[in-house]
């Protein structure tokens, strides 16, 4: 089905965009990232104010999203 769509901004990419009819997305791959309080911020304008944070990094998990059958 169409649509219209306003304005678009976009930054930064590293995978794809759609814009349009679509039958199916899966996700071909899957990663994990660990950042700080406010690593992942973004945005045209942003203003993060943290104090002392850490992050856990432990991830007893074997299998998070699982993307066998994806084609």
């Amino acid at each position: 089905m169409p649509s219209i769509i306003g304005a678009v901004n976009i930054n930064s990419n590293s995978g794809t965009v759609n814009f349009g009819d679509t039958l199916n997305i899966s996700p071909k791959s899957a990663s994990k990232t660990f950042s700080g309080s406010g690593g992942g911020n973004t945005g045209n304008l942003v203003n993060t104010v943290n104090g002392a944070s850490s992050t856990n990094t432990l991830d007893p998990s074997v299998v998070d999203q699982p993307i066998l059958g994806n084609v």
